[in-house]
């Protein structure tokens, strides 16, 4: 653990030491949060009507982009801004952590629109679409979190309230990466996850065939990096899952294969176990 990890981690250790491991049913109030981390009072604000994090260039907190292990669990934030799409659960945090210290030096304001990811650098901005509604927000990415299994970003009271489940505690959500100037948000079907020990990867640059896109980067370090975790999640695809360099992209693919079909089934596979929708390729 380093410093790149907030506050807010002392209280989920002492939430895991209350109820188990991270927030379970026993701790749960109504309303869908947890514990004492409800909404508050009155808000100081009319919370429809809090713009959303507007992106701008910010430069990145080099502190932030260390590895870190949290619960047994290692991760190894990116190291740049990168394409990034992931789906998988959101949840939010409120008066547990208003005016505490986020990964990045701030305060956290559970009336702004921000969010806490486990490996997107800080600062940095994210869309977040909630797939049961198709409300969506932009949000500025200034601290680390959240720290559960199968969850995937934590926003800001204010930004759960837009996005509509503050009651619900938890949602189904695509988060996509934007940088500023993007009219779009920077999209590649990867998603957030842990990561074990670095070991060696290859690089595959002449090899035809059929093969399953799951990722794409500029840096070949952030590249390798999800690998590793493609490797740990996935591990029944093993040593299939390679670097592709193509033009200026560093592409994370797994085969060959030996037909579209059995491409396919891989695909459909991925998305149950992790949420994300690799492609088909031909190379």
């Amino acid at each position: 653990m380093t410093t790149t990890v907030s506050w807010r981690l002392s209280v989920a250790l002492l939430l895991v030491a209350l109820i188990g491991a991270g927030c379970g049913s026993s701790g749960k109030k109504s309303g869908g949060y947890y514990l004492d981390d409800g909404p508050g009072g009155r808000p100081p604000v009319d919370l429809d009507r809090v713009p959303d994090a507007e992106p701008r260039a910010e430069p990145i907190n080099r502190a932030t982009t260390r590895p870190y292990t949290v619960l047994g669990r290692s991760y190894r934030p990116f190291t740049s801004r990168e394409p990034y799409r992931a789906r998988g659960l959101a949840s939010w945090y409120g008066t547990r952590y208003h005016g505490q210290q986020t990964a990045n030096g701030e305060r956290y304001d559970m009336y702004a629109m921000t969010a806490a990811h486990t490996l997107m650098p800080l600062p940095s901005y994210a869309k977040v679409t909630n797939l049961s509604n198709g409300r969506s927000v932009i949000v500025r990415v200034n601290d680390r979190g959240p720290f559960h299994d199968k969850r995937i970003i934590d926003v800001s009271y204010v930004a759960a309230h837009k996005l509509g489940f503050v009651n619900d505690g938890s949602t189904m959500v695509e988060v996509e990466a934007i940088l500023p100037g993007d009219e779009i948000p920077l999209s590649a079907p990867i998603v957030a996850a842990t990561q074990p020990p670095p070991r060696a990867g290859s690089l595959e640059t002449g090899e035809s065939g059929i093969f399953l896109q799951l990722g794409a980067f500029s840096s070949r370090d952030n590249a390798q990096t999800f690998v590793y975790r493609m490797r740990a999640d996935i591990a029944w695809m093993g040593d299939s899952i390679h670097l592709y360099k193509s033009a200026n992209l560093y592409k994370v693919h797994a085969g060959p294969y030996e037909s579209h079909a059995a491409a396919d089934r891989d695909a459909s596979r991925v998305y149950r176990v992790l949420g994300i929708s690799p492609f088909v390729v031909n190379r």
